[in-house]
């Protein structure tokens, strides 16, 4: 049987060849192939999901099965790493997508050859994590209920932790996010006459300010909770009043409740303000990603068992992930692996285009997996080499 250590040399190759041919959401083309390519040649029959999504599936003795995930979309970044396999078409893997599928085909690859399984196990492919998400169209085709999955995990690369440790946090991990565009409507007029128009920069001013005390005045200061306005959109030139405006932003919450709280608010303002300016103030919502919610049993499971000698709890994060869509419908757990290694200067943050980090963190995260699987009895083992 191959040992875990000894699937270094593969998986590394997967991360190299993977690096190279970054391609945004649901363009994977090339990356799905290279996929289907690597898991038919270890005795799997992939199929396509969502696109350019890709599953593959191993029965077990029994049929409920256990699913792992890595995303595979790239980043619209210039890659700036000096490495000899970066990429040259303009993208990158900057959040360590390569890194993520690398690990789930050598975890494929370590399962392939082992001789029977307790559980099933479904590896997912997904496209599409940076937006606009793959993993609410892979579980409207089915998949889950096809596979009978009961629990999911994954895992993402994160350069704030060191290298070897382990971020986990049972409950709400990262936010629930949302993007939104507000259009002021008034009415234009010359910059000498303001009189005689609705200026919509006025209203943009005070809606700015009003949607901040949304957070500072409305929500319970021990929740956590974002409104950015990143855009602002308006004006024909400087002696013209203002007549229409657009504004762009996002809202990150720890809850649900919360997030919708502030929706609401927003609508509120908005009704406001266009009643006291005479203008139009229209806001069209779209709801993004739901929280990272581990699993408290499970998570309590991991950190009691050898695993949790190398976890560090996380206070919750804003950042989002798509893969809430999954627990939404199963218990899982999506964990943090280490990749700071100030030594090697693998220090960038995420989505930074010098992101890089060492191979042996691929090796942890298939250590991590190969855990996973003996602790929750998918299949048994002498543990991680």
């Amino acid at each position: 049987m191959v040992k875990i250590e000894d699937l270094k040399k593969s998986v590394m190759a997967h991360r190299k060849a993977l690096h190279q041919m970054p391609e945004l959401a649901y363009e994977e083309f090339l990356t799905s192939t290279y996929i289907v390519e690597a898991l038919r040649a270890l005795g799997y029959e992939p199929q396509k999901v969502a696109g350019t999504g890709v599953i593959a599936y191993k029965k077990g003795l029994s049929e409920e099965c256990v699913a792992f995930r890595a995303d595979m979309d790239a980043l619209s970044i210039k890659e700036d790493t000096d490495l000899p396999f970066a990429s040259c078409n303009g993208l990158m893997h900057g959040c360590g997508h390569d890194g993520h599928m690398a690990i789930l085909l050598g975890f494929a690859e370590h399962v392939a050859r082992l001789p029977k399984l307790n559980k099933s196990i479904l590896f997912i492919f997904q496209p599409a994590e940076e937006g606009p998400g793959g993993a609410a169209p892979i579980l409207k085709e089915g998949v889950f209920q096809r596979y009978n999955v009961k629990n999911v995990f994954g895992l993402h690369l994160f350069p704030d932790i060191e290298q070897g440790k382990i971020g986990l946090r049972k409950g709400v991990m990262t936010a629930q996010t949302g993007e939104f565009d507000v259009i002021i409507k008034g009415r234009g007029g010359h910059g000498a006459m303001p009189h005689t128009a609705n200026d919509a920069l006025i209203v943009a001013a005070q809606l700015i300010n009003s949607y901040q005390t949304i957070v500072s005045r409305n929500v319970n200061p021990i929740e956590g909770c974002v409104v950015t306005i990143g855009t602002i959109h308006g004006g024909e030139r400087r002696n013209i009043i203002c007549e229409n405006l657009v504004l762009e932003g996002t809202i990150r919450a720890f809850s649900e409740e919360i997030y919708n709280q502030v929706k609401q608010r927003m609508v509120e303002i908005n009704q406001g303000l266009a009643a006291m300016f005479n203008v139009k103030v229209e806001v069209v919502f779209h709801d993004l990603y739901p929280c990272i919610n581990n699993d408290e049993k499970l998570v309590e499971r991991i950190v009691q068992s050898d695993i949790g000698k190398n976890v560090i709890e996380l206070d919750p994060m804003m950042i989002a992930e798509d893969f809430a869509f999954y627990q939404k419908v199963v218990p899982g757990v999506f964990f943090m692996l280490g990749s700071k290694n100030e030594t090697l200067n693998y220090t960038y943050p995420l989505h930074h285009s010098k992101f890089n980090f060492d191979a042996e963190v691929l090796v942890h995260g298939l250590q991590l997996y190969d855990q996973v699987s003996q602790l929750f009895k998918i299949y048994e083992g002498e543990g991680a080499e």
